[in-house]
């Protein structure tokens, strides 16, 4: 398939909304609009989030905002393959979400599900329109072992459905949301694909998307928004990975990292950012946040000059893959 204009969200740093659905804890909406003003005024303008992210109040909270901004000053993205059902028995709990609103979560990647998903999050972010949908967690990790069954029908619904809502405008590009590599490759040997996001697989500590999925993208000029730039926290200095708790192995992963950092003055939060917005496939890293004071300290990190010296010990000491792309080349 001949390689085309592919839409991308801008970057280099988008604002990723799973914690503004209560992650975990409990974010007041005060907080939360608090944090998205401070991602506003400092030129943050791409928005991720997601019916899953709440349920619900993610989406929620980034319409209470956004639609009182010129509408053609941010781009927004959410995800389809969750409906949300309202069901006053779950109390809003979802997952690793907290005090979210009263709605359960039913996966659907037929065709008709994304065109209810995307009319149901308009609904909820009171806007008239999204740019990016992302086909959310058609893998692995949510699916188990039947999940090639899931994603053959999320290729065969889905990826249809969005198809045409892509060439009816309606949507200005589609993707995957996921967490793993296989199925992003597997829907560039399948479908049209514009973008994929990303999450925890291209990080200082883990590169699976270097060997094979960067370079098709390449080819086929799609574009990556790498989320989790932090691995869910480890590399700023956190205890999770991947959403748990991190192994001892991990934890000695991102010590080491922070040695060769401390040796050469680099604060590794910039160099997560600036690894990750590296390689000429990606678009746009969306770091989440729920603190309206680490959003000003992220823009700044992305800024911060890191000596070459500091990604060749990287190299040199086996840490990172000689190929992975650094910056300033």
């Amino acid at each position: 398939m001949p390689a085309r204009q592919h839409y991308a969200p801008p970057g280099p740093l988008g604002f990723g909304g799973a914690p503004l659905g209560n992650m975990f804890e409990r974010v007041s909406d005060a907080d939360a609009a608090a944090t998205l003003q401070a991602a506003w005024d400092c030129g943050i303008h791409y928005f991720d989030t997601a019916p899953e992210y709440g349920p619900g109040i993610s989406e929620h909270r980034f319409g209470e905002f956004l639609r009182n901004r010129p509408r053609d000053e941010f781009v927004l993205s959410t995800k389809v393959g969750r409906l949300l059902r309202a069901d006053a028995g779950k109390g809003g709990q979802h997952g690793p979400f907290v005090a979210g609103l009263p709605f359960r979560v039913d996966y659907d990647y037929t065709a008709d599900g994304v065109r209810r998903s995307i009319e149901d999050s308009l609904q909820r972010l009171g806007l008239a329109r999204i740019d990016v949908a992302y086909i959310h967690d058609c893998a692995e990790d949510a699916h188990g072992p039947r999940w090639h069954e899931v994603f053959d029908t999320a290729m065969k619904g889905a990826a249809v459905a969005l198809t045409k809502l892509r060439e009816e405008g309606v949507i200005r590009a589609w993707g995957l949301g996921v967490n793993r590599v296989e199925p992003c490759v597997m829907a560039l040997e399948q479908a049209d694909p514009d973008v994929f996001l990303l999450a925890g697989r291209y990080s200082l500590l883990n590169q699976p998307a270097l060997e094979e999925l960067f370079p098709r993208c390449a080819e086929r000029g799609a574009h990556v928004v790498v989320g989790g730039p932090y691995n869910s926290g480890l590399i700023a200095g956190g205890r999770n990975f991947e959403y748990q708790e991190a192994s001892a192995e991990k934890v000695a992963a991102r010590d080491r990292l922070a040695a060769i950092a401390k040796q050469h003055g680099v604060d590794l939060r910039a160099a997560a950012l600036q690894f990750c917005a590296a390689p000429s496939v990606v678009c746009s890293v969306i770091p989440g946040t729920k603190n309206p004071q680490r959003v000003r300290e992220n823009v700044e990190l992305m800024r911060q000059p890191i000596p070459a010296g500091f990604w060749q010990a990287l190299k040199q000491e086996g840490v990172l893959p000689e190929a992975a792309p650094v910056p300033g080349g």
